[in-house]
């Protein structure tokens, strides 16, 4: 970002507070209109009425797609650095919803490499979360027969050969221009790895549209997978995207649930420690007294409880719309809020936690969402490698 700009957004940090229609502008993305919302399947998920999911690239064929019963496909993945939170996992349960609902084919590739190239851990602490990630990913309920895991790591055998022809398409000064001077050589690499996620779909099924339900700070690595694209060197169409904004922390305006000094709602936190959280960290919108609260009301705008509710944990836009003005006339107390936002996420992470908890072993429940060796193959093929490769799983 420019120096005289007030807030940091790149795939690898963010801070400040962000002004989302600038951060589109620098991108060179579109507001996702109305006409585009009301083309995603009925009910509609909240992320998008709401306009949390609030920016896009090529939408409209995936939409189309998505509405003719035609093959389309998502993807969205999960870097296993630590253990998930709740702003990591609305996307898989977006992912879920569109699948659901179209018969969405859902690809979740873990870029377990990317984080140790990145983090101060080591291969064992990686390799702990990814399992840990994996079961969390699981207990989504996602179908097997639409939806496939990859590992970078487990899956080497179709990941490496295709980075590597996509690398050839990126030149270092792009992956500088881009992400800014890389730590290691395994970040100027990366990128071609990211383009390998976001192209696989189509590499095993076949041309079609893709789309990327992404935080807005990811956005770098499908503009550079659709320069790869555009070259036309391989049959696959510019993968798409849908950008959202970051779920505030429990800190309030400003910290992004991406730092890593946030507190945050673990999906492993039981009802307590749900309440407690929220309780004593969730920053408020509401006046410093009961009097002055009742007097001049809150402001659901900031105030974390309430935007918790509004991104995802509410499904009833009335109801949404209620506490909101209740909240700013000063009906509704702060204390209030914060128990009805702690109520409904520790309802969602108990049942998360359950289907969890009736899975079986990991590698027995992973086995059913790995790509199949025909699916690997045809997918080396796509990308140039002949059928003698010597390249097995």
């Amino acid at each position: 970002m420019p120096a005289e700009d007030d807030f940091t957004v790149t795939p690898y940090a963010v801070e400040g507070d962000i002004d989302y229609d600038r951060l589109i502008d620098m991108f060179g993305a579109d507001a996702l209109t109305a006409e585009q919302r009301a083309k995603f399947p009925d009910p509609g998920h909240p992320l998008v009425r709401r306009s949390v999911f609030y920016a896009e690239r090529d939408v409209d064929p995936f939409l189309d797609a998505a509405n003719e019963d035609k093959l389309h496909s998502i993807v969205t993945g999960r870097g296993p650095s630590g253990p998930m939170h709740i702003g990591h996992i609305f996307p898989f349960y977006f992912a879920k919803y569109l699948q659901n609902q179209t018969g969405t084919l859902v690809y979740i590739p873990f870029s377990d490499d990317e984080k140790y190239f990145l983090k101060d851990k080591s291969l064992e602490e990686i390799s702990g979360y990814t399992r840990e990630n994996l079961l969390d990913l699981l207990a989504v309920g996602f179908n097997p027969e639409r939806t496939r895991i990859v590992v970078d790591t487990a899956d080497a055998d179709v990941v490496y050969p295709l980075a590597t022809a996509f690398a050839k398409e990126v030149t270092q000064a792009t992956v500088d221009a881009t992400y800014g001077e890389p730590e290691n050589i395994g970040l100027s690499f990366y990128p071609a790895v990211q383009a390998t996620h976001l192209l696989l779909p189509q590499l095993v099924e076949g041309r079609h549209p893709t789309l990327v339900p992404i935080a807005v700070d990811q956005d770098p690595h499908v503009r550079v997978c659709r320069d790869i694209a555009a070259k036309e060197r391989y049959d696959v169409a510019k993968p798409g995207a849908l950008l959202s904004k970051f779920l505030p922390s429990l800190e309030g305006p400003g910290k992004m649930s991406s730092s890593d000094d946030a507190p945050s709602i673990l999906l492993s936190d039981d009802r307590e420690t749900v309440f407690n959280k929220i309780r004593t960290h969730a920053y408020s919108g509401g006046q410093t007294s009961l009097k002055a609260h009742r007097e001049q009301g809150g402001n659901p705008e900031v105030d974390v409880s309430y935007q918790f509710l509004y991104y995802f944990f509410e499904e009833n836009d009335e109801q949404v719309e209620r506490l909101a003005r209740e909240y700013r006339n000063g009906s509704l107390l702060s204390g209030e809020l914060k128990d009805m936002a702690a109520k409904n996420i520790a309802n969602f992470l108990e049942a998360h936690q359950e289907r969890r908890r009736a899975l079986g072993s990991l590698e027995d429940e992973l086995e059913q969402f790995r790509l199949t060796e025909d699916e690997r193959q045809v997918a080396r093929r796509r990308a140039g490698y002949p059928e003698s490769s010597l390249v097995q799983r």
